[in-house]
């Protein structure tokens, strides 16, 4: 599903313009990503939970000459799915 469709059942479930529903997910995706940068846990109750977690520094092997590499310490967005979600995905 694309963000364009998203905003399409958005409209259709809560009876709004489509307009409306863009600019409602966008400004929702917005407040995540906001959060997420100021390293802030976003939790939707029976969703999920978006967060920030770090990686440390380590060391890789280049595959093509074999040499070891420094990877720097990064930070990576991850989701963790509630149980709500869960429940709903696994029933068949």
């Amino acid at each position: 599903m694309t963000k364009k469709e998203l905003a399409d059942e958005v409209a259709a479930k809560v009876k709004i313009s489509k307009k409306d529903a863009a600019e409602a997910v966008d400004a929702t995706l917005d407040g995540i990503t906001k959060a997420l940068k100021k390293g802030q846990k976003v939790q939707l109750v029976g969703f999920g939970t978006f967060e920030v977690r770090k990686r440390k520094a380590r060391t890789g092997i280049n595959p093509q000459t074999k040499q070891k590499i420094k990877i720097a310490a990064s930070k990576a967005p991850a989701f963790r799915p509630g149980k709500a979600l869960k429940d709903a995905i696994g029933k068949k």
